[in-house]
């Protein structure tokens, strides 16, 4: 069983059931802070600033399958979290606390002796005093708590210091997301402030730490219609039910659509919440079958213990299922003049009108080279591509203070490379860089890509463009 435990857990996931612990304990920061040697990741910590606690209860808290009794608004339930978490993801787990006015105590768990006989390790007082008072940089946890991650699954695959560098950007971007989504209300409404940070000790250094910023599934900036969003209303059981529905607006390319994929069609359904921290990120749990037309509809569904016979979280709280009865409570949800039903068709028909508009516009050609992927990626959003080669931009030396010039042989837009400095400010040069004036330029001079030649129109635009550009590219110089 100890081997077994926690196997459904992804990193991400696992490191917030951690944080569920912390914010538990009344904990205002938490940090998570991986612990590198050169060119090998050795740990993660998570530290936090919540209560602490003293023999007795880290005693319980290290307990596996044991039972303490949860608040109604604890976002623990399982008594397993802790354990499973950690014990899913590393071979060896260390917990260090300190509850106000008492010292600091500690337990450790190795997989290979929990396995055997339940072997768990009494931490001395010395070592969990000097770990609670490292310097932590984003809190001081006079009271709190320490959870250390050692020999973690994942990090022994690493083969080198650049594919460490590349490993480390790549877990901390995911996890930043994760906790950015999985606890967007916390954090937008200010009960918890989290970081991510790096210390590397063979150099003796700590990294700036990165904030984990709310990434809200519902924060558009308008709605695809006037009319949403609405609250629609049903019963279980005489209790209320409510479903927060919206429309997001189409061919949206904000983060808190895309969700950090490609698409934003796997999130379509019911986002799921208990005590503000969200479980599931989409999925119509039966009620309803995904189709391509309602990718732009979402519901916010707040549940409690209460009704645990309608919904039921799995251990990793990543997922909802939901009893049979459920369907019969979806379809009859109503604000008095909409339906469930009406609210989906509202969604389809937003979708194909979206679509329909795309497909009025006329083709153009692909963004390539030198456009950032954000760019990149709401030009394909808006409109159809012509067959043949990618537009690419490029900074060159064009020899006077003109700002661009147009290849139409090479298929390439160049800009003047003496007013690069000026555009980018202190930020560094790269290939994909100003991407607000590379898609501004881009939207002007396209259409000159077209057909065999320029008509005297299209010329004097040019000229004018050229002109204006020119001299607000001087004036930025200044």
């Amino acid at each position: 069983m100890m081997k077994a435990i926690g196997l459904n857990h992804s990193f991400e996931s696992a490191v917030a059931d951690i944080v569920d612990n912390s914010l538990d304990a009344g904990a205002r920061k938490v940090l998570i802070r991986f612990i590198r040697d050169s060119a090998s990741l050795r740990s993660i910590c998570i530290v936090d600033d919540g209560h602490g606690m003293d023999d007795k209860t880290i005693d319980r808290a290290m307990t596996v399958g044991g039972d303490r009794n949860y608040d109604e608004d604890d976002l623990g339930h399982f008594g397993i979290g802790l354990k499973a978490a950690s014990l899913g993801q590393a071979r060896k787990l260390t917990v260090v606390s300190r509850a106000a006015n008492q010292p600091a105590v500690g337990r450790r768990w190795l997989i290979d002796a929990a396995s055997k006989g339940f072997e768990c390790d009494v931490v001395g007082s010395g070592f969990a005093t000097s770990l609670l008072d490292r310097d932590w940089r984003h809190l001081t946890p006079s009271s709190g708590t320490i959870v250390l991650w050692t020999e973690v699954k994942s990090f022994a695959a690493i083969a080198d210091a650049k594919a460490l560098d590349r490993f480390i950007d790549s877990y901390l971007t995911k996890l930043r997301h994760h906790l950015g989504l999985v606890y967007h209300r916390l954090l937008a409404a200010k009960k918890v402030e989290i970081a991510v940070d790096v210390e590397d000790v063979a150099a003796g250094e700590v990294g700036l730490p990165f904030s984990v910023d709310p990434i809200d599934p519902f924060g558009y900036i308008r709605s695809c219609r006037g009319d949403y969003p609405k609250v629609l209303r049903s019963t279980w059981r005489d209790r209320p039910i409510e479903l927060n529905c919206c429309i997001w607006p189409g061919r949206s390319n904000h983060a808190n659509f895309k969700l950090s994929g490609e698409k934003a069609e796997p999130f379509q359904g019911f986002f799921i919440y208990r005590n503000g921290r969200l479980l599931q990120r989409g999925s119509w749990n039966g009620a309803v079958l995904p189709e391509r037309e309602l990718q732009l509809a979402r519901v916010a569904i707040d549940i409690d213990d209460t009704q645990s016979a309608l919904f039921t979280m799995n251990a990793e709280k990543t997922r909802v299922e939901a009893s049979s009865e459920f369907g019969a409570v979806v379809q009859s949800a109503t604000d008095g003049k909409t339906t469930f039903l009406q609210y989906l068709d509202h969604a389809r028909s937003a979708y194909r009108d979206s679509q329909k508009r795309k497909r009025e516009r006329p083709k153009v050609r692909r963004p390539g080279k030198g456009f950032a992927e954000a760019v990149r990626s709401a030009i394909d959003d808006e409109y159809e591509f012509l067959p043949g080669e990618a537009l690419d931009v490029r900074w060159v030396d064009l020899g006077d203070d003109t700002f661009f010039e147009l290849d139409r042989e090479d298929s390439l837009i160049r800009l003047n490379r003496r007013y690069r400095s000026a555009i980018i400010g202190g930020r560094d040069s790269s290939l994909n860089d100003a991407p607000l004036v590379k898609a501004l330029i881009y939207l002007l001079a396209e259409e000159s890509f077209h057909g065999a030649f320029l008509g005297a129109k299209r010329k004097d635009n040019l000229a004018m463009w050229q002109s204006i550009l020119t001299a607000a590219a001087r004036a930025e110089s200044k």
